[in-house]
């Protein structure tokens, strides 16, 4: 089966638990959830704000954005910048388990942020096309040595999984490590968290998706049938963290149902005209705005409308979405490793501004999730 997803990428009715015949993995119940990063693509998207971000409003908006300066912690040992237009930007969902995030993720409580979810979007020259790369979470990877936004430096590992990076050392060291592993600059970075995704999804009135298979977890509250739905903030959440009605119950059946969410949300915002109406782009752009952590680059209402605004013209259909090529790692069925010969493929496309490949994604593992998931 292919990593990469199809126009209607893949979910699947619930998974069986317990040992799996020879070549596909098992995957222990997990109290960890996740958040999905395509909160921070909408909350570009909501930005673009037109004559109205003026007076009160552009202060109230600029207030509510956090950013990290990611530049200075990284200093000059980087990928070069493209110079042809072209964009790569991190989006990575983080789980900070306090407050509202607490209420809804479950696990531990000591306040800690943990990032279980990072995709690279690459935006083409033109702006017209773009290829999501999501990099599962479980992946064991040799992390290099980084420096966090508050000065302190962290020594190189080897053989953790891919999400440690942001445990140790937040933003920065994500980047770094993602930088590393690719090749690529990430030219911006973007973290949003999942309490604020619900609400946002909330505000748009919900997400129409219609699925083929019944999805039920009761560790990600999310109870669907087969057919057409009208997702809640709630539900959503759901869909995009459930894993384990899901496939083998691994991370990448869910990175495949997180794929078919973003392009149904991206219609979404698209269709139900926030673009038109004053009072509804403005409610939800100061939603966005204070669910998105972004790099000090994009830390302004004026950055931040730039930048959606060089995005929306980029529509689900001219969305590519794949998966980082990865096989399950035969030391660990709960862990996966690089393809590196495949990943090489798509880094170098990526660089290149060229399409990804159809032989980088054939072959990889998927998480064995067979349904399907569209917008409706």
């Amino acid at each position: 089966m292919s990593a990469e997803s199809t126009p209607e990428p893949a979910i699947t009715e619930p998974g069986t638990k317990g040992r799996r015949s020879k070549g596909r993995r098992r995957k222990a119940p997990s109290g960890r959830h996740r958040a999905l990063v395509i909160t921070a693509w909408t909350a570009g998207g909501v930005l673009v704000l037109g004559g109205t971000g003026i007076g009160y409003v552009y202060f109230k908006l600029n207030g509510n954005i956090k950013s990290v300066d990611i530049n200075q912690a990284l200093g000059t040992d980087r990928p070069a910048k493209a110079d042809n237009g072209s964009e790569n930007i991190l989006v990575l969902g983080s789980d900070t388990r306090s407050g509202s995030n607490k209420k809804l993720g479950g696990g531990t409580d000591d306040g800690s942020a943990r990032s279980d979810t990072a995709m690279i979007v690459h935006v083409y020259e033109g702006h017209k096309k773009a290829t999501v790369v999501s990099m599962p979470r479980d992946t064991l990877i040799d992390r290099p040595e980084c420096t966090d936004t508050k000065g302190t430096t962290h020594p190189a590992a080897r053989g953790v999984m891919f999400n440690e990076s942001y445990s140790t050392g937040g933003a920065a060291c994500t980047v770094k490590t993602v930088e590393t592993l690719t090749g690529l600059r990430m030219d911006h970075y973007l973290e949003v968290d999942f309490a604020g995704f619900q609400k946002l999804i909330d505000e748009l009135g919900g997400v129409p998706v219609t699925t083929t298979k019944s999805i039920k977890d009761p560790q990600s509250h999310l109870d669907l049938k087969a057919g057409t739905h009208q997702l809640t903030g709630r539900q959503a959440l759901g869909l995009v963290r459930t894993r384990h009605g899901v496939g083998d119950g691994s991370d990448l059946g869910r990175i495949q149902l997180q794929q078919a969410f973003v392009k149904a949300l991206v219609n979404q915002v698209k269709h139900i005209g926030v673009f038109t109406n004053p009072k509804k782009l403005l409610d939800l752009a100061d939603t966005a705005t204070k669910t998105v952590t972004t790099d000090s680059d994009l830390g302004s209402v004026n950055s931040l409308t730039g930048f959606a605004d060089g995005l929306k013209g980029i529509s689900s259909s001219h969305m590519r979405m794949v998966t980082m090529p990865v096989q399950y790692d035969p030391a660990n069925p709960n862990r996966v490793i690089v393809q590196q010969t495949k990943a090489k493929q798509v880094w170098t496309a990526l660089k290149n501004d060229r399409p990804v490949p159809a032989s980088a994604v054939k072959g990889t593992a998927t998480g064995e999730a067979k349904g399907v998931v569209t917008s409706s």
